[in-house]
């Protein structure tokens, strides 16, 4: 059993795959481990490092060359890999609603390709998932992106040339990301305030010092979808939310935006005539500018002043925080394959329940219902 770890190719990509503590692991577990020469130097991992956990290092060529398994932090492009075994498992996080014709030279490359993001959010699979490992970090990090570029400090701060107001912060969404995000600004100072369309938050909101703000009196609006994530709300509650965030949105100086519907667009929580009532100077954070963006205006990468408010459109946040976020996401691959680890066969053998949930191809076909449907 060979398995492989491939350099990421994305323009800004720096995380890798796999850390010389998962390959010491893997090995431990009766796998062979190939890693290709510079995977890791983003993340501060040199060659020799993996070397010394006991991975063969070479080339492309070399690593990719009989592998069981290949490893990779986004999903390659299709022509960038070659020589594996036949069957060989892809594990990764594959975008599969936004790069489905790759997902389709896959199966036809007769790869079995597992989309890590797939991972079904139960008890069992939670140290699998690579969401919310890297939202946990992303929404940290997007705090002290918008830190950094607003004119103002964040705590309350009494000197002798008189007070420095704390600074208010508003987090739309309160997911993994969010609920970091909270926790980060409360850390640094600031007046948080946060929102989600899932009422089941407001007790987690609560629990970090924070202040709920929710629509109410709008009947039987839960926001919950299948395992955990939120989903498209009414006209009614879209209009309610609209009119609540308008009213508090104008107060705040920092505002975090991190919602997310699998496999759609990202909601529009911020209006341009909600950031014309925002006071100079103000910064928002669009965490889902990549699907989208949940303000309007926003752009996946860039940073830009709209009515004298710098929105900045996050994208891959996780890979600025390479070492830490590396570490998180190849322990999620090394739990994910070891959960299923058969001694015997000196090999993974899924089950129905995760295996059906991340398998996108087999067999030379796309098999996961998400794409058929």
């Amino acid at each position: 059993m060979q398995i492989s770890v491939v350099k990421e190719l994305a323009a800004g990509e720096t995380r890798v795959a796999a850390t010389p503590e998962t390959v010491k692991k893997f090995i431990a577990l009766g796998a062979k481990v190939a890693v290709e020469s510079g995977a890791g130097v983003a993340a501060s991992v040199d060659d020799a490092a993996y070397a010394a956990a006991g991975a063969s290092v070479g080339s492309r060529a070399e690593v990719l060359n009989g592998a069981n398994i290949i490893l990779a932090v986004q999903g390659p492009a299709p022509d960038s890999i070659s020589g594996f075994a036949p069957g060989a498992w892809l594990a990764a996080g594959l975008n599969p609603f936004g790069e489905r014709e790759r997902v389709d030279a896959y199966a036809a490359m007769g790869l079995e390709a597992l989309a890590m993001e797939f991972m079904p959010r139960i008890t069992r699979a939670q140290s699998m998932d690579i969401l919310s490992s890297q939202a946990n970090l992303s929404g940290y990090k997007a705090v002290l992106m918008a830190s950094n570029a607003y004119g103002r400090a964040f705590p309350m701060m009494m000197t002798a040339a008189g007070t420095v107001t704390a600074a208010k912060a508003f987090i739309m969404g309160v997911g993994v990301a969010g609920l970091q995000a909270i926790a980060t600004a409360r850390r640094m100072g600031a007046q948080v305030s946060a929102t989600d369309v899932r009422s089941a938050t407001k007790e987690q909101i609560l629990s970090l010092g924070a202040k709920p703000i929710f629509v109410e009196n709008v009947a039987g609006i839960e926001g919950e979808g299948a395992g955990g994530y939120a989903t498209e709300m009414s006209d009614e509650y879209k209009a309610a939310q609209a009119e609540l965030v308008s009213s508090h949105i104008a107060k705040q100086d920092i505002v975090i935006t991190t919602a997310l519907i699998p496999g759609r667009p990202a909601p529009r929580l911020i209006s341009d005539a909600q950031l014309a009532s925002m006071r100079a100077g103000s910064v928002i954070v669009d965490m889902a500018a990549e699907s989208g963006g949940n303000v309007e205006g926003s752009v996946s990468g860039e940073t830009r002043q709209i009515h004298g408010v710098t929105v900045i459109g996050a994208r891959n946040i996780a890979a600025s925080l390479p070492a830490d976020s590396s570490a998180l996401f190849s322990r999620n691959l090394f739990n994910f394959l070891s959960a299923f680890w058969d001694k015997e066969q000196n090999k993974p053998v899924l089950d129905e329940e995760i295996g059906n949930a991340v398998r996108l191809t087999q067999g030379g076909k796309v098999v996961n219902e998400r794409l058929l449907g």
